[in-house]
């Protein structure tokens, strides 16, 4: 493959109705209609994104392509490391390509004490609705209001990601 175009990049990422609720399961739901993401792209477009270093056993799956806007591209990708997965949103300047904004906005993850589980709910109005629990190691969770949050962002015409 010749050096990946950014519109190539974007086409991997399938147009999925909203709203999405990012959990679990999601990600196995897309990737039966989904190709896996060729290691160039990653390369090119994802990884000099990532604040993480990957490895051979990271993983990246195209999730969605927000609709289409003027004035930036925005996608949702899943990586899996080890003992955490994560989805991200991503916002690219068109003209640029250059990266406007980034947050986890779902995933989970493991610190070694405690599971931090957190889903996501992705409106038609572009607005992200997440909650965030934790479990202890053996994987119970109670829910309890003091160590559970719940947040809101908005994507905002200029492709920023900003809490409510």
């Amino acid at each position: 493959m010749s050096q990946p175009t950014f519109n190539y990049f974007l086409e991997q990422f399938p147009d999925i109705e909203l709203p999405l609720t990012f959990s679990e399961d999601t990600v196995r739901t897309i990737s039966r209609e989904t190709p896996p993401l060729p290691p160039a792209l990653i390369a090119e477009f994802l990884l000099p994104i990532e604040p993480g270093m990957a490895d051979e056993l990271t993983e990246f799956v195209a999730c969605l392509r927000l609709p289409e806007n003027k004035e930036y591209a925005g996608i949702v990708y899943w990586r899996a490391d080890l003992l955490q997965y994560h989805y991200t949103l991503a916002t690219f300047n068109l003209k640029t390509q250059e990266l406007i904004d980034r947050k986890v906005i779902a995933g989970v993850s493991y610190d070694g004490e405690e599971v931090t589980q957190t889903q996501a709910v992705l409106n038609e109005s572009l607005m992200i609705y997440q909650v965030s629990g934790q479990a202890n190691a053996d994987g119970e969770y109670e829910y309890k209001a003091s160590s559970s949050t719940a947040r809101r962002f908005q994507l905002t015409p200029s492709g920023k990601i900003v809490e409510l």
